[in-house]
Parts: C-alpha cells; sequence; structure tokens
C-alpha cells in the first residue's frame, strides 16, 4: 500500500464518456481515458484491505490490490503480470464488465467511491499491449489434442489455458470470427471490435487453431481425432414473447438487430429486405437489462424516431437498496449511457397482444400495468394484473428479455461443459472464470487418463 491516505485525499475520478451529440453520430468506443499520471492517482486510493472483498467478489479471483499498488508505483509491467495471471482477458472485462468487485469494494461501503478498479484493469492491458508485454510463448506440446466447440469468452479461456498446459487446441465456431456473444451481441461502442481481432492473432501466434464457419453437432458428431472437448455453445435460444400478432412484421429478438448491426460494420453486406433497422422508425424494447439497453443505443446511431423500453417488473430504487443488501448484488436503478442518449423508460408493464396494420406490420402493442404482490412467506413476489391497459404505438419491436438455459443430452467423460452453456446466461467474467475452470477438469481428467496408462 503505497500512500494510506489517498482514498482521504483523493476523490474518485471516472474517465467518463464522449458528449453525447458526438457519439450518436458513430460507433466508436463511447469511455474516455484518463492520463497515464492520473490513472496512477486513482489506484493508489485502494487501501489493500486486510480482507479484499474485491478479490472476494471476482469470479476470476482477480488480485486487485496487488496490481493496483504496482500501477500506483508506476510499474505497468508487473501491474499486467499480475492482472494476467488471473485474467485471460481483461481488455473484454475492462470495458463491459459491471464490476463486482467495486461493489464490494470497501470504500463503496464507506463513502460511496469505490476505486475505479475495471477502468484501471483497461488501461493496464492497454499500456500492455503499446508496450509489447504481451508477447505470444510457445509451449511443448504433449501429444494430446482438445477440441473447443464455441468461440465465446468461456471457450477461449478455456483455449488459451489448455494450450499452456501443452495441448493441440482447435476452437470451432459457427460464425465467420471468434469472439460470441461478445463479437456479435456487444455493440461497437461499448467495445471495438479491433479488442477481439487483437486478442485471436495473439492466441494463433501461440498456436491455437480456429476454424470458422463450421456448426458442430453437439449431441450427435463431435469432431473425431481429440482426446477431450470442451462445449462452450452459449444460449443461443432467446426468450419469445408468444402473444397474439407474434408473426406480425417489424418485431425481433434484440439479437437480430444487434448482430446484424456488428456485421454491417465489419463490412458484411446485407440485402435491405433483411434489414433490421431502426431508421425512421418509434421503437419499443420490451425488456429492461443490458441487452435492451445496448438496443437503445444501437437505435439511436441508427436514427431512430423514438425509443421506448418497457420491463414488467418494478421501477428498482435509486442509489441504495435496503431489500439487497451486501453481500448481495445491489438492486438499483442502472441509467446506461444508452438511457442518457434518449429514451422513455417504463416499468410494471406487461404485454397483451401485438396490433397491426392493413400490410401485417406492427404499429402498436397494447400493455397492461401489473402489480407485485409480496410473498407471504417470503418467495417470489407474485404478478397481479390491474387491468389498466393503453397502447404503445411502435412499427419496430425488439425482444430482450434474456435467453433459455441450453439442455444437453448424457456426453461421454471426456466432454466438458463451459460458459453459459453450462450454467445459462450470465457475465462474461463469468464465463471466463468457468472456461478457465473447464481447461482444469480437462487436464485433470487426460493426466489421470495418462496415469493409468
Amino acid at each position: 500500500m503505497g500512500d494510506p491516505k489517498a482514498f482521504m485525499n483523493i476523490p474518485r475520478q471516472e474517465a467518463g464518456y464522449r458528449p453525447v451529440h458526438e457519439r450518436i453520430c458513430d460507433f466508436s468506443e463511447v469511455e474516455q481515458t484518463l492520463s497515464e499520471s492520473e490513472r496512477r492517482k486513482q489506484a493508489s486510493r485502494c487501501m489493500d484491505c486486510g480482507v479484499p472483498f474485491c478479490h472476494w467478489a471476482c469470479p476470476l479471483g482477480n488480485k486487485q490490490p496487488e496490481w493496483q499498488d504496482a500501477l500506483y508505483r508506476g510499474d505497468w509491467k508487473t501491474a499486467w503480470l499480475l492482472l494476467s495471471a488471473t485474467n485471460d482477458f481483461p481488455e473484454f472485462t475492462g470495458r463491459i464488465c459491471p464490476a463486482l468487485c467495486e461493489k464490494s469494494c470497501t470504500l463503496n461501503h464507506c463513502i460511496d467511491a469505490p476505486v475505479t478498479i475495471r477502468e484501471n484493469e483497461c488501461a493496464i492491458v492497454e499500456k500492455a499491449f503499446r508496450e509489447g508485454y504481451v508477447i505470444p510463448r510457445t509451449y511443448p506440446r504433449n501429444g494430446r489434442k482438445v477440441a473447443v466447440i464455441g468461440g465465446g469468452p468461456s471457450g477461449l479461456s478455456a483455449a488459451v489455458r489448455l494450450n499452456a498446459c501443452g495441448y493441440e487446441v482447435t476452437v470451432y465456431d459457427k460464425r465467420a470470427k471468434a469472439g460470441g456473444l461478445v463479437r456479435y451481441g456487444i455493440p461497437n461502442f461499448k467495445l471495438d471490435k479491433f479488442v477481439i481481432d487483437r486478442r485471436i492473432h495473439w492466441m494463433e501466434e501461440e498456436g491455437i487453431h480456429f476454424v470458422t464457419h463450421c456448426q458442430v453437432d453437439t449431441a450427435q458428431a463431435l469432431p473425431e481425432g481429440y482426446d477431450a472437448y470442451v462445449i462452450a455453445t452459449g444460449t443461443p435460444t432467446a426468450r419469445d414473447l408468444n402473444i397474439p400478432g407474434r408473426e406480425l412484421k417489424g418485431i425481433h429478438f434484440a439479437l437480430e438487430l444487434l448482430s446484424q448491426q456488428n456485421e454491417i460494420l465489419e463490412g458484411v453486406q446485407v440485402a435491405p429486405k433483411e434489414r433490421v433497422s431502426a431508421k425512421g422508425r418509434k421503437v419499443l424494447v420490451i425488456g429492461g437489462g443490458d441487452t435492451g439497453s445496448d438496443c437503445i443505443g444501437t437505435c439511436h446511431r441508427q436514427e431512430a424516431v423514438s425509443v421506448t423500453q418497457i420491463e414488467i417488473l418494478p421501477k428498482p430504487p435509486e442509489g441504495h437498496n435496503p431489500a439487497t443488501p451486501w453481500p448481495a448484488w445491489p438492486v438499483i436503478l442502472k441509467t446506461t449511457t444508452s438511457h442518457e442518449e434518449g429514451c422513455e423508460r417504463r416499468w410494471c408493464l406487461t404485454s397483451n397482444h401485438f396490433i397491426g396494420d392493413e400490410n401485417g406490420r406492427v404499429k402498436g402493442v397494447e400493455v397492461e400495468r401489473v402489480e407485485w404482490i409480496p410473498d407471504e412467506n417470503g418467495g417470489r413476489p407474485k404478478m397481479q394484473p390491474t387491468g389498466e391497459k393503453e397502447i404503445i404505438a411502435c412499427d419496430l419491436v425488439l425482444l430482450a428479455m434474456g435467453f433459455l438455459k441450453p439442455e444437453h443430452p448424457a456426453y461421454p467423460e471426456n466432454v466438458f461443459l463451459a460458459g453459459d452453456a453450462a450454467s445459462g446466461a450470465s457475465l462474461v467474467v463469468r464465463a471466463i472464470a468457468s472456461g478457465r475452470d473447464a481447461a482444469a477438469r480437462v487436464d485433470a481428467y487426460l493426466q489421470k487418463k495418462e496415469e493409468v496408462r
């Protein structure tokens, strides 16, 4: 701990975001950066707690106090080595992680001003790439092969760890490029895709093979010739809204918009009749989570006339929620950069049916206000319709209500699940941790098989 009083003398300073009027005109990243000197000051605020709850809260077990101290002292290389020892992709989490570590930071509980852990993390990894600390390594091979099915963050993490153990690793992905939802689901204004390309190139330099445009039937036809397999196919099935009028034109899953926009930015040509575009549309986003927020920001950049977001749950409180005290995740109102760009947000609304025009296109949704009745036994609150109905006019509806947990057959003993394929939809940081853990299980299994021989 370099400066034991820094948290008292130096206020929390976030890098902030590009001005709204500027950022909605492009898909470049909205978050700005601090100078290196200011970033080191922010790192000095870390108190090096006797019990570092930030470390406890991180699914990856990142050693935040150690690399915060190295950053404060200007030893960027040591900070990078400490960070990369537990996190295979800090350039991802440093941009899009909800920072469970910051929610657990002692300074968050004491003065509502946690250390800027996420931003510091991103600064360290970007400095590491600029200065050449991120050097591809070659590892002696042990003669065994592992296939990773799915190139999202969990699959990529498993591949990195297995490759370092000496296995010949091949990653199979059904899309044109690896990255999973980090590439095709998260907008460029949150994570520019050169960040993923840079990491994939580094992985290839380390000897990891990639096979893209390859749809693998994991239940019936796993690729032959491998000693073990990691299934990291994510949660491919979005939650649908099967109410009358669902067949109308202009109703799409959120990822239809998000994935297509990311592909267009990559140079993929999309026929006009296949475009999902918010240009000139009144947009209704159904679902109040991060995916819905991503849709809002994308629609602004596509020049939507208006954007409304509805959520079936009640509006959470701002700042603090006594119903979800630490160490529970704080269920509080989250206002993203996309919301700040302009959006009407409404809560406690359920959708009854879609309304179409004479051409078979959606023109509105009948919604009804609901109340949530607490359960006397402390269980899940019960939803009760109130009968108060109205019609929200819209000609583009985006369904952002989450994903269904995938079901899997009984696999052979040499097949291991990782990421959302195992747990259902979750955070990128948890997916990376799951991929790392799956790699450890694969290694333990194959080592044991070798001993039996």
